[in-house]
């Protein structure tokens, strides 16, 4: 057995000492830990993909999310520190090429009504949060293998292997990982879809809570849950806004699930 494959293991079995886990959770966690979580009795990682669905229609910037993430993280208040926040974009119609971003304390606080655009412009909010991605960046270029995909899709980073070397920080395209300079012995953290938070309503060894921004959005602008049931949900929610949006722009996120999801 290889080092890594060994240090790996010890994180998964300490990790369950503080999950809540339920009785299957229970069952299946043994074979997480063994590296063979396909080979569980009662789970299936396929049927419990996690993933989110960011919905900028919904969003108006209102901060609840970027609030609720700092508490539940113990993320410090400082406006240089986040694992959540939200950017208002501003588009002018006779400058479309150029849109106008902002993100005034990551929208911890929300946002101040526009006063130097007039009635044309396009104005929308965009939640950011880690997009767990598949064959993720940063778990190709950490060093020491600190950063890592669990079972269910959901990318982690063990703080104890972590060097803080920021590779991943450099290689992340959303610029999600966030170093702790606030520490004396700093290293990464980024949003782990608040995975500590038990929920004895699923089953799975990585079942998590609904995540902090998901749980407090008034809109459902953030909804977090399985794969396969939120790529149906997001369907519905394409075929309802079918007359509000673009018809090529419809198409193509139709070809988008299609061609990941089947």
């Amino acid at each position: 057995m290889s080092a890594d494959a060994s240090n790996r293991r010890e994180f998964l079995k300490d990790s369950g000492k503080w999950i809540l886990l339920t009785g299957a959770a229970t069952l299946a966690w043994d074979y997480v830990v063994e590296g063979a979580p396909e080979q569980a009795p009662n789970y299936n990682a396929s049927e419990h993909w996690w993933g989110m669905i960011i919905d900028i229609e919904k969003c108006i910037g209102c901060g609840q999310c970027v609030r609720a993430c700092k508490k539940e993280n113990d993320v410090p208040l400082s406006p240089e520190y986040f694992r959540t926040w939200v950017e208002r974009y501003v588009i002018d119609m006779d400058n479309m090429e150029h849109p106008f971003v902002e993100s005034p304390n990551g929208g911890y606080n929300g946002f101040a009504d526009l006063k130097q655009y007039g009635d044309g412009a396009k104005v929308f909010f965009v939640p950011k949060i880690c997009n767990h991605c598949a064959h993720s960046p940063c778990v190709q270029v950490c060093p020491v293998g600190a950063t890592f995909e669990s079972p269910d899709g959901v990318v982690l980073v063990d703080k104890e292997r972590c060097v803080g070397c920021r590779y991943c920080q450099m290689s992340c395209p959303f610029n999600v990982p966030r170093f702790e300079f606030d520490k004396a012995i700093p290293k990464i953290v980024k949003c782990e879809l608040c995975r500590h938070r038990g929920d004895s309503r699923v089953d799975g060894p990585l079942a998590i809570a609904n995540p902090a921004c998901a749980e407090v959005c008034p809109r459902g602008a953030v909804v977090y849950g399985k794969r396969s049931e939120l790529t149906e949900l997001a369907r519905a929610r394409i075929a309802a806004d079918a007359e509000a949006t673009l018809p090529d722009l419809i198409e193509a996120c139709k070809k988008l699930i299609t061609d990941e999801c089947g």
